[in-house]
C-alpha cells in the first residue's frame, strides 16, 4: 500500500524580479533623460537674443502671426526694401484689413499695395502650405521669414519641408520679456521653450518620417476650426 501524497513541503518562493530588468529600465530612462536634456540645450542655441537685419533680400516676405511686434517687424522689412510683397500668414478670418492699419499707421501706403493677408492658416503647418501656394504663384525663389525667436526652429522646419527648393532666410523677433531677464528665471518663459521644444521634436520626427515615405499625419488632417477672436491678427505660434 503506497503512502498518501504529503503536499505539505515548503515550496520555493516565487522568484523576486531580476535586478538585471530594474537596472534596464532606469538606464534606459536615464538615457532618455540625458538625450532630452541635450536636445534641449541644442534647441535654445538656436535662438537668437537680438534681432539682426538680414544679409540679403528676398523676393518675398513672409510673417507668421502669433506673437507681438513680428507684423511691425515685418512691414519695417518690407519698407526698407528687403523683399517685393509680405504675406501675414494666420490672420483670423473676421479680421479685416482695416483692423491691421489701424496698428500700424505709418505704412498705410505698403499695405494697400504690397500685402497679402493669409486667413486660412491656424497653425504652422497650415502657415507653410499657404505660404508655399503664395510664393508659387507669385515665382518666389527666396523668403525672409518673420517670426518669435522661441518659434523660429519648428517654422523653418515646416516651411523648408513644404518649400525645399525655396531659399529661406530668417529674421527672428525677440519680444520683450526675453531682452529683459534670462529665461531660466522666469517660470512662465521656461514653460513656453519646453512646450515648444516639444513641438519641435515632434515636427522634427514627423518631417523625417515622411521624408522616407512615412506619412504619420496627412496635411488636410491638421486643419481646424479656427480659434476664437483675438486683437489684431489671431493665430497661436
Amino acid at each position: 500500500m503506497g503512502l498518501p501524497y504529503d503536499d505539505s513541503t515548503p515550496k520555493a518562493p516565487a522568484a523576486r524580479p531580476r535586478g538585471w530588468l530594474r537596472a534596464v529600465v532606469v538606464g534606459t530612462m536615464a538615457i532618455l533623460f540625458v538625450g532630452a536634456a541635450v536636445g534641449f540645450i541644442g534647441f535654445l542655441s538656436q535662438l537668437r537674443g537680438v534681432e539682426i537685419k538680414p544679409a540679403r533680400n528676398a523676393d518675398g516676405i513672409v510673417v507668421l502671426t502669433g506673437g507681438s511686434s513680428r507684423v511691425s517687424d515685418a512691414m519695417e522689412l518690407l519698407a526698407g526694401g528687403y523683399g517685393k510683397r509680405l504675406l501675414i500668414s494666420g490672420v483670423h478670418p473676421t479680421n479685416a484689413a482695416s483692423d491691421i492699419s489701424r496698428s500700424l499707421p505709418d505704412n498705410q501706403s505698403l499695405l494697400g499695395c504690397c500685402v497679402d493677408l493669409d486667413r486660412s492658416a491656424v497653425n504652422t503647418r497650415s502657415n507653410a502650405a499657404e505660404t508655399r501656394r503664395w510664393a508659387r504663384e507669385r515665382g518666389f525663389r527666396s523668403l525672409i521669414v518673420v517670426t518669435s525667436n522661441y518659434h523660429m526652429p519648428r517654422a523653418i522646419v515646416e516651411l523648408s519641408h513644404a518649400m525645399p527648393d525655396v531659399t529661406l532666410i530668417p529674421f527672428a523677433v525677440v519680444g520683450e520679456r526675453w531682452r529683459d531677464e534670462p529665461w531660466w528665471t522666469s517660470g512662465a518663459t521656461l514653460r513656453l521653450l519646453l512646450s515648444e521644444y516639444a513641438k519641435y521634436v515632434a515636427v522634427e520626427v514627423r518631417v523625417r518620417l515622411a521624408d522616407i515615405g512615412i506619412e504619420v499625419m496627412p496635411e488636410a488632417s491638421e486643419q481646424t476650426t479656427p480659434a476664437p477672436r483675438r486683437p489684431a491678427t489671431a493665430q497661436a505660434n
